[in-house]
């Protein structure tokens, strides 16, 4: 899942000047974003009061939606530049390809991972014999400037770790949580979490002081320190926390999401992240003409044009609100 948005706008991210550096409850709604004919996401990454936490710059969650009957996702062979993919299903299948060469079906709790660096392309679909339910998350980690012309690789990790205790099963997407760290390779200090409780299940996690968090809750009824967060909702909780209470009404499921704050200023516009303007408009124009992005093979159907520029200049900030 990628922004298919055809109006889409630039989000100015980045610099630590609104990073809140003690523990808050700041509530997100979600934007709902339609991609394509059959799959509609709820948007908390970028939104209008929190553009980046850490290094995650863009959070899609999406489902469950029934496609029994229904080609499920679809979307055509597109761009990215200067950041890293996160697919995270809870169910359904989704069938990656990209113009690397790779060709992976991604199934539930296990890491796709792609690195664009300087330039990749890929498309993702249900494949057509797919589960009747579909549900997950499309997370975007924003690369540094030391590396975001690094090569473009991916990766697909189905063996990640866990963390384990009376009701609570965690599994460890990226970073590390307690003692437990992701294969998946990561160039700023981050985590990204994903979390199962049992009904009645009152837990503490341990956290990282310098580290800011947000928690996506993708399933059931719980109280991230005390606050309800309904599915498709995030909470930001800021930074100097040193553990996260969690209570569970029924039996539930969220993502944690944390990193030191990302001192970098980008723009953020459609499916790629740069420090300027030309960067940007050079992007556009490449995918736009075939060059430096490469070719996905296998995808029965063309490559989504580029929609058409702001006709405001493009400038990086911080994390303006």
């Amino acid at each position: 899942m990628s922004n298919l948005d055809q109006q889409a706008t630039p989000s100015l991210c980045g610099g630590r000047g609104f990073v809140v550096a003690e523990p808050v409850r700041e509530l997100l709604s979600p934007r709902r974003v339609q991609l394509g004919a059959g799959t509609e996401v709820r948007r908390l990454l970028p939104n209008l009061g929190r553009r980046m936490i850490g290094a995650w710059a863009f959070v899609d969650h999406y489902g469950p939606d029934d496609i029994a009957d229904e080609p499920g996702m679809q979307v055509p062979p597109h761009p990215h530049m200067g950041l890293q993919t996160v697919s995270w299903l809870h169910e359904g299948e989704v069938l990656h390809r990209d113009s690397t060469g790779s060709l992976q079906t991604i199934r539930p709790r296990e890491l796709g991972l792609m690195t664009s660096g300087r330039a990749i392309s890929h498309s993702e679909e249900s494949p057509r014999a797919h589960a009747r339910l579909l549900h997950g998350a499309q997370l975007w980690v924003a690369l540094p400037d030391a590396h975001r012309h690094t090569e473009a690789h991916f990766e697909h990790h189905a063996d990640l770790p866990k963390v384990t205790g009376p009701g609570i099963d965690a599994t460890v997407i990226l970073g590390s949580l307690d003692d437990a760290t992701s294969p998946g390779t990561t160039y700023t200090p981050i985590v990204g979490a994903d979390i199962t409780l049992a009904a009645g299940t009152e837990t503490r996690l341990p956290l990282v002081p310098d580290f800011e968090y947000g928690v996506l809750s993708m399933s059931g009824e719980v109280h991230v320190d005390g606050v309800p967060v309904l599915p498709g909702s995030m909470l930001y909780l800021g930074c100097g926390r040193t553990e996260l209470p969690l209570r569970a009404e029924s039996e539930a499921g969220v993502m944690l999401l944390g990193g030191e704050p990302f001192e970098e200023e980008l723009i953020m516009w459609w499916n790629f992240v740069g420090r300027t303007q030309e960067e940007i408009e050079q992007a556009r124009a490449d995918w736009m003409t075939g060059t430096r992005f490469g070719e996905v093979k296998g995808y029965d159907g063309g490559p989504l044009p580029a929609p058409t520029l702001p006709s405001t200049p493009l400038k990086p900030r911080g994390r303006a609100r």
